[in-house]
């Protein structure tokens, strides 16, 4: 059985983690596969929206495999197998996997359709969208453990939603449940856990049909705005407006719109034809 399964359709890579009898956590084998996942996607001009989720259970992701990972890392456990080898050579490797030091490019959505702990709080901070199951538990609780979330949780959930917030959950290491979540403007939607996957998909084609050059644009201008100053941000802004304005969907897009307006019948015209150039 492959710890992680990739199904792709319609310009949508569906990630799904697969260990839900070790509640989804990171061991070697699953960080690899991960990084090399993603670095496919990456270089994938197809995928236009990666969705990640994971095999149904009561946890989207505990984090890293306490028993396999961290003891690797220490020297406690030597290597065991070419998944050993390849973090123990690589540690890098799972700032990959997690995503803290990959950016797809193109939107992910993080569909939680259970708890999200440590590592696995930190990949749902690392979507642009996030879709979570009703009951389930987010949590940042590593200082339990005498660590601090290392895979971007401290720098991403501060920007994320309220300093308070942020705060309580860095210091307490407490999780909080997926409506006080929702309250916190920390995700979009909470459904049950059996619908988690099909929201995440239906917001993915909406933003699959979308011209790719523009979602890709809007979604950079959107993530390193915070960093600029506003006028920074604007003249990041104006420039990639140029740059999407001069490719062929930027043509399609109004053809199509003013065809659906102006031309009898149009409503049953078709849709624009979006080919990302």
């Amino acid at each position: 059985m492959s710890v992680l399964e990739v199904e792709f359709s319609d310009g949508i890579a569906l990630v799904r983690l697969n260990r839900p009898d070790a509640r989804n956590a990171l061991n070697p084998e699953l960080i690899v596969a991960l990084a090399n996942c993603w670095a496919q996607l990456q270089a994938d001009a197809d995928v236009r929206v990666v969705v990640l989720t994971a095999a149904m259970g009561s946890t989207f992701c505990a984090g890293f495999d306490l028993a396999r990972y961290i003891p690797l890392l220490t020297g406690v456990r030597e290597p065991e197998d070419d998944w050993d080898r390849a973090v123990v050579e690589d540690p890098g490797l799972a700032a990959k996997a997690t995503l803290r030091d990959t950016d797809l490019g193109r939107p992910l959505i993080v569909a939680a359709n259970g708890h999200a702990i440590a590592g696995g709080m930190e990949m749902l901070l690392a979507g642009d969208l996030r879709v979570v199951a009703t009951g389930a538990r987010l949590g940042l609780s590593e200082v339990k453990l005498g660590l601090i979330p290392g895979m971007g949780g401290t720098a991403r959930l501060a920007r994320l939603v309220a300093p308070a917030l942020a705060a309580e959950m860095l210091l307490t290491g407490n999780p909080i449940d997926a409506d006080g979540a929702l309250a916190a403007g920390l995700v979009n939607y909470v459904v049950g856990a059996e619908k988690v996957e099909e929201v995440a998909l239906e917001l993915a084609a909406t933003i699959a049909a979308n011209a790719p050059l523009a979602v890709q644009a809007a979604r950079k201008v959107m993530r390193q705005a915070a960093d600029l100053s506003e006028a920074e941000a604007l003249a990041l802004e104006s420039a990639e407006v140029t740059k999407v304005a001069a490719t062929e969907d930027a043509q399609e897009g109004p053809r199509a719109f003013m065809e659906k307006i102006f031309i009898i019948h149009s409503m049953k015209n078709p849709p624009p034809v979006f080919k990302g150039r």
